[in-house]
């Protein structure tokens, strides 16, 4: 494993996915624990992608971690998909992580509001009754992080939670991660946190792996910090680490 900051921010290249998935879940259920001997409960963020999918494989088999103490919330969510569709972010982590451990409590963006800004409206207040802990995630292809797209991304967003519209290049990474057929079925329109989310969280712990991400990882640690990789805003944080594989690493100095 190859380990060196960039900025503040703390990066780990290993040898496959396998590997970086590991280590990552190992590192954040330490984090977990850590957090739970001092206080009563933790609220994490979760990405829903296949990107994830090394590390929270891990993540639930790890045990000593108190489950029934710590408050899940997911970081963005389709417009217009039917409820029980499987590409909804909701139901991709209740299949993979929410369904397999007895947390304290789920928050879905998706609550059955049929109005868009209704269901911003109630998510920011479940998401602003405390402070995030934790927050998972990854990169896109594009640099986004959550759905806050270059077009879209802004580092001082006045909203927590807003409706956004998906770039083309978004939305065909979600045909290349297998999760749709053809760009065209790929909906145009989500709900997402926003980027202040990140800023705020106390910890960030970011999981990219794939050659499909190597130019993402090279713009996110070796192009300026703007909003045309919104993903380079992770250099600025207190506490944030980036867990890479050797292809999404391929391509840095």
């Amino acid at each position: 494993m190859r380990k060196f900051r960039k900025d503040n921010l703390v990066v780990e290249i290993y040898e496959n996915r396998i590997e970086m998935g590991n280590s990552a879940a190992e590192d954040i259920a330490d984090k977990i624990k850590e957090l739970l001997a001092q206080k009563d409960e933790v609220r994490m963020i979760f990405a829903a992608a296949p990107s994830q999918d090394d590390m929270t494989s891990n993540l639930v088999k790890i045990s000593g971690i108190d489950w029934n103490r710590v408050i899940a919330f997911h970081m963005d969510e389709y417009i217009g998909l039917p409820r029980d569709a499987e590409q909804r972010f909701g139901n991709y982590l209740k299949k993979r992580i929410f369904e397999l451990l007895p947390f304290k409590e789920i928050h879905y963006i998706d609550n059955g509001e049929s109005d868009p800004e209704r269901i911003c409206t109630d998510y920011l207040k479940k998401l602003n009754e405390a402070s995030i802990d934790i927050i998972c995630m990854g990169i896109g292809e594009n640099g986004h992080i959550a759905f806050n797209d270059p077009p879209v991304a802004d580092f001082n967003d006045s909203k927590l939670v807003k409706i956004v519209k998906l770039d083309d290049v978004c939305r065909q990474q979600q045909v290349n991660d297998g999760c749709f057929k053809s760009i065209e079925e790929v909906p145009k329109e989500a709900i997402t946190l926003t980027i202040p989310v990140f800023k705020r969280a106390h910890n960030l712990f970011c999981v990219v792996p794939g050659i499909t991400k190597a130019k993402a990882v090279k713009r996110t640690l070796e192009g300026k910090i703007s909003t045309e990789c919104p993903a380079t805003i992770i250099r600025e944080h207190h506490s944030a680490k980036l867990f890479l594989d050797q292809d999404s690493a391929s391509l840095l100095k």
